[in-house]
């Protein structure tokens, strides 16, 4: 065999009402487990950092969060690992797909981003999957420890809004409001 495969057994429960189970032998080589790792890594990572916008009750948490940071990841193990080394089209920019992972993460944050009467809200959302996206393309080409540190300050970083608003509260700040103009005022009157 040319190929060191992993053999481990698998168990699936089918008909759960009736206890049949069924075992078989699955092989799986070596950088199969590996790109399934960065798979779940992604997701986990993704989660952490989604986690912070589900529990500030955000329209983008958890699962979303962790969906986008998954598919980033899966996108640069398609870009990168599967092209047949000795193929033909082995010419191809695999860089073309990490740019794409971006140009399509800015029309999903622009999508969060809700412009309202000169208030602005969403813009930090947009960015936190922005960042999920950056993770999940990191660990798609390997990088556990960089990703692991950019989403522990991801979590962090959006950890400070609450302690900011925390701050805000206990120095009795409050956030500057946008006078009326002058045709706002007219507008009031009538």
């Amino acid at each position: 065999m040319d190929l060191l495969i992993c053999n481990f057994i698998t168990t699936l429960n089918l008909f759960k009402s009736g206890g049949f189970i069924i075992i078989m032998n699955v092989g799986i080589d070596p950088m199969t487990m590996e790109l399934i790792l960065r798979l779940l890594a992604s997701v986990a990572l993704g989660a952490i950092v989604g986690l912070e916008r589900e529990i500030t009750r955000k329209p983008a948490g958890l699962r979303t969060h962790a969906l986008v940071c998954m598919g980033a990841c899966l996108f640069t193990i398609a870009s990168f690992y599967m092209v047949p080394i000795g193929s033909p089209n082995l010419n191809t920019d695999c860089a073309r797909i990490a740019a794409g992972i971006v140009t399509g993460i800015g029309f999903i944050g622009a999508g969060s981003v809700i412009a309202t009467k000169g208030h602005v809200s969403g813009i930090t959302t947009a960015a936190s999957l922005w960042i999920v996206a950056a993770i999940g393309l990191m660990i798609g080409m390997g990088n556990y420890v960089l990703s692991l540190t950019a989403a522990f300050l991801s979590f962090v970083i959006l950890k400070i809004g609450k302690v900011e608003r925390e701050l805000e509260d206990d120095l009795g700040i409050k956030p500057e409001k946008k006078k009326a103009t002058k045709k706002k005022r007219k507008r009031r009157k009538k």
